[in-house]
């Protein structure tokens, strides 16, 4: 009996088992996806949300789905997206940069066409940090001549 339950529940892993997962950073954002197979729509969820009520502006939107449109036939796959850290344009390049290189686990034949795109290349700029003896970054006090 409990070889039978043992198999049973192996069976359920693997059917809601992701196909692959991809991390992907942007300033301070970090995003974890997992895709799985799904029913040819692209459903793309974060952080247990719908990502078009997640994300307010179209810019963030367009920028979930950059790799859906480099790549059609990634659309058999559902996303599942945990996103921490930065602000929401950060955290949906970060979610664009994890969908692109979990696709890459999946299907390497993706790669030419993610690579045109830029998807697969990390943009690595964050805020530089405040000098000390300065007011910002670069931004000085006002010289006082006399």
């Amino acid at each position: 009996m409990k070889a039978a339950n043992k198999a049973a529940l192996a069976s359920k892993k693997q059917v809601n088992a992701p196909a692959a997962h991809g991390v992907g950073r942007r300033k301070a954002a970090v995003a974890r996806v997992y895709l799985r197979h799904g029913q040819g729509n692209g459903a793309v969820l974060v952080n247990g949300k719908d990502y078009t009520v997640y994300f307010d502006t179209d810019i963030a939107k367009r920028s979930v789905l950059r790799p859906f449109k480099a790549f059609p036939a990634a659309l058999n796959y559902d996303v599942s997206a945990n996103v921490c850290g930065g602000g929401l344009h950060a955290q949906a390049d970060a979610i664009c940069l994890a969908v692109s290189r979990a696709l890459l686990f999946v299907e390497e034949t993706a790669r030419p066409a993610l690579k045109v795109e830029g998807l697969l290349t990390v943009d690595a700029r964050v805020k530089e940090r405040k000098k000390y003896g300065q007011k910002a970054a670069r931004r000085r006090f006002q010289f006082v001549k006399r």
